[in-house]
């Protein structure tokens, strides 16, 4: 095969995967961040399709490979553009999908539309392997090689381009080696003006007004309420891989965010700014002079709390977005201050654009701000403070509608708080605030964290050490470092009066001291805090309507809370508003799985059904036998369907699965989630398309051998090589699982480059002998019975749609560690069905 074909094969394979990634990135600004799982099942399952439809179309589409190759790569680059300004024309409101039946239909239209650039390029990719089946291993090399630098290549990309110049960049992409390759395959010249024409297309979509490509966020989204208020304005916008920062001015409906703030308070916040992330997760910048009397607004929030036990405390402020939080700090006045914030485009908007108006209070003389994620920040130092305060960033309307119910974070888990606690001085605090939602959900889980990290840490009494208050709508936790003594509650109930929050729980707390301003039905928080603290905490856990059990590093999902068995009584409490209760985020990921499982099931048995008929037809055998076409080997026993569905399927659930476990356990190590996503992604890939080489040399080396002598019967050695990859994966994968827990303590405190060094020499092996199953199979295929080698293909495809969704499913209740060892079994169930 010419090296000009898998070049541009291997570019292909790039822009495919950094159009993914962007779309998870556009969605996350015009949507939510669940909407991630949409494109990987949209992106897996045009290639899914593409395989399907070369499987059946290939006596045609075969002779006609360049003209194809190059025209679905052209096609890709015209509807990468196309297909998503028209995806986020279409009028979709998440929120309603579960009582309007209009908005499936839509969320329907969206995937068609977003499917059809992945199938153009899927379609190239899959011919390719069809077309050239006796270089599978060296093909596949270079498109998952591909795949690997262009998952690299879009994030950097998106540090120096805005999300919409990064897409047009890439839709110019799939058509930029149209000439070379045309002229390699030197084509009849009506193929060429064809493609021209298509190029040109290709230019067109690229070259669109901007107009066409404005993002449209959705209007349920806080920065959209935001921009309706008369005169409201944005004023800066900056955009990276971390999110799109929007600063936005209101001028003459001032903003007055202020979480929380008592009803007794009898100041009002000074001017603000409105700081957004992806359109959502509000953060307040405060003008600030200098002067603490502006600031006594803060004092009047559930988060102040700890200041009023603690005196002149040294705090390290988690998440302090736009300073409102270290501004707290300062006003209570703080010893030292240091702050952790995951973008520094933020902190750069309240230091320079905005210095005069934020006052610069990252410069304050007892302030210092860190960019970086907060857990692997706290992990990697050794300094103790006083009082360790967790901000409020996320969305009150996202977090009361279940939008965050898919998202991993590290922040809140068991683990977590155990971390917390062993960098507070004796006596000190965590303080963590988040919004009430009724019924609780997520302020108990909080509490049920806190309790079994103490247990764990050796606590014998967690119950004298745990503080609750709420006020109308925010509460927040208190976990000390050390018992609450009388003069803690004096102080804790002196300033609850004052501010008309109620007491959730204290130790030696009466239940009539419970529900006193902001009036329940019943005092669920008290109860729930009881019930947490007592021997039966498993029993309420089982009958509570939500999932309130803690979340763990291995089961990061901190805002699942979905209960199949509340479901009934969810639903008949729809025309009393009760939906939102819903969680909704979980039953949409099930809808998703089943409807990838039933897609992949209809083109994998759809087509295989047909080529079966047209083999009856023709030879009056079945196609489940070796193919009778000229290229086959004669010595090849007979191959069977069985057996390739089961491999395949087994492989591409396996390979899904070790990705996105291991993706989620580097998180850990690297501190960032876009490193954990670029450096695993890009390792995993790239060193699979090393070892998916280094059987071309095996495979090369038995050829050679058999030169010299009897040709080896059947396909021991490929089998041989598939087992002994399989084995190694297992192997490693178990030993990752066992190791990796308790060494990323003591590899998280090195330098940034050196965690990623060592990332990669980690995932080398694993990824390597990764590669090696489905080229091992797919050439054995191709030697056997070629007309299968496109079905494979896209078997494998499919699965991977359903093994994307699976794997979150599995996560949610199981853990990434089961995700892991069910990935093995799979492994060694493909090396028993090795076809």
């Amino acid at each position: 095969m010419p090296a000009a074909p898998l070049f541009a094969l291997s570019l292909l394979s790039a822009a495919a995967l950094g159009y993914e990634l962007l779309l998870m990135r556009l969605f996350s600004i015009i949507q939510w961040h669940h909407f991630a799982y949409m494109m990987i099942s949209v992106a897996l399952l045009g290639y899914g399709a593409a395989g399907a439809m070369v499987a059946l179309a290939q006596r045609w589409l075969v002779p006609r490979f360049a003209a194809v190759f190059v025209g679905g790569a052209i096609l890709f680059g015209v509807f990468a553009v196309a297909s998503f300004a028209f995806a986020q024309r279409v009028a979709f409101n998440p929120l309603e999908i579960l009582w309007d039946p209009r908005e499936p239909l839509r969320l329907l239209l969206i995937y068609l539309l977003l499917f059809v650039p992945f199938f153009c390029a899927a379609t190239s990719i899959c011919l390719t392997f069809t077309r050239f089946n006796d270089q599978i291993a060296r093909i596949y090399s270079f498109d998952i090689g591909g795949a690997g630098l262009g998952s690299v290549a879009v994030i950097g990309a998106l540090f120096a381009l805005r999300p919409l110049d990064a897409l047009r960049l890439l839709g110019a992409v799939g058509s930029r080696h149209r000439r070379s390759h045309a002229l390699e395959c030197r084509w009849h010249r009506r193929w060429l003006s064809a493609l021209w024409l298509l190029g040109a297309a290709a230019v067109l979509a690229a070259g669109l007004p901007r107009d066409w490509l404005t993002l449209r966020p959705s209007e349920f989204k806080e920065l959209s309420q935001a921009l309706r208020i008369k005169d409201a304005r944005v004023v800066a916008e900056s955009s990276s891989p971390l999110g799109l920062v929007t600063v936005v001015e209101s001028s003459f409906v001032p903003f007055r965010h202020a979480p929380g703030l008592s009803l007794n308070a009898t100041m009002e916040p000074p001017p603000q700014l409105g700081v957004f992330t992806d359109g959502d997760g509000l953060s307040a910048l405060n003008r600030y002079d200098g002067r603490r009397e502006p600031l006594g607004y803060l004092d009047y929030l559930t988060s102040s709390l700890p200041y009023h036990l603690l005196r002149r405390p040294r705090v390290l402020v988690l998440g302090s977005g736009a300073g409102a939080d270290v501004l707290q700090a300062l006003y209570h006045e703080a010893s030292a201050i240091d702050a952790v914030e995951l973008n520094p485009q933020i902190v750069d908007a309240v230091q320079r654009r905005f210095a005069d108006f934020s006052g610069k209070p990252y410069s304050a003389p007892n302030v210092r701000v860190f960019a970086g994620e907060a857990r692997g920040f706290v992990a990697a130092r050794d300094e103790r403070y006083d009082l360790i305060q967790v901000a409020l960033l996320d969305s009150f309307s996202a977090t009361s509608a279940g939008l965050y119910a898919l998202s991993e974070s590290y922040l809140y888990t068991v683990q977590a708080f155990q971390d917390y606690l062993r960098h507070l001085n004796p006596g000190g605090m965590l303080a963590i605030t988040r919004w009430v939602t009724l019924p609780p959900r997520d302020v108990l889980k909080l509490f049920a964290t806190g309790v079994l990290a103490m247990e764990n840490a050796g606590v014998t009494q967690p119950s004298r050490r745990l503080v609750l208050i709420r006020g109308w709508n925010t509460a927040t936790l208190l976990v000390k470092n050390g018992e609450f003594d009388d003069a803690d509650i004096a102080a804790l109930g002196r300033f609850c009066r004052s501010r008309s929050f109620d007491v959730g729980y204290y130790p030696g707390m009466q239940a009539a001291e419970a529900n006193r301003y902001n009036v329940l039905e019943r005092p669920y928080f008290f109860e729930a805090a009881r019930a947490l603290l007592s021997p039966g905490r498993d029993t309420f856990w089982a009958s509570y309507k939500f999932d309130i059990r803690p979340a763990t590093d291995d089961k990061p999902y901190f805002f699942h809370f979905f209960k199949w068995r509340s479901l009934p009584e969810f639903l008949a409490l729809k025309g009393r508003g009760g939906l939102p209760l819903l969680e909704w985020g979980y039953p949409v990921l099930i809808a998703t799985l089943l409807q990838a499982t039933l897609t992949a099931m209809a083109l994998i048995l759809f087509p295989l059904w047909v080529m079966t008929r047209r083999k009856r037809v023709a030879h009056g055998s079945p196609l489940l036998k070796a193919t009778s076409s000229s290229n086959a080997t004669p010595s090849v026993a007979a191959i069977s369907g069985r057996r390739v569905a089961i491999y395949f399927v087994a492989i591409g659930f396996a390979f899904m699965f070790i990705e996105i476990a291991f993706i989620q356990k580097f998180v850990l190590l690297l501190s960032h989630p876009l490193y954990a996503v670029a450096v695993v992604l890009c390792a995993f890939l790239s060193f699979a398309g090393l070892g998916s080489r280094y059987t071309q040399r095996l495979q090369g080396r038995e050829a050679l051998l058999a030169s010299y002598g009897p040709r080896p019967r059947g396909n021991t050695n490929r089998s041989s090589i598939a087992t002994t990859a399989i084995v190694a994966i297992s192997a490693v994968s178990i030993f990752y699982l066992l190791v990796l827990p308790a060494l990323f303590p003591f590899l998280i405190p090195l330098s940034d480059p050196a965690r990623i060094v060592i990332a990669v020499l980690l995932i080398a092996p694993l990824a390597f002998a990764m590669g090696m199953p489905f080229p091992l199979g797919l050439s054995r295929i191709a030697a056997g019975a070629e007309t299968l080698v496109p079905w494979a293909w896209g078997v494998n495809a499919c699965t991977s749609v359903v093994a994307a969704v699976l794997a979150t499913v599995l996560a949610i209740h199981l853990g990434f560690t089961a995700v892991v060892v069910i990935a093995v079994l799979l492994y060694l169930a493909a090396a028993a069905a090795y076809p």
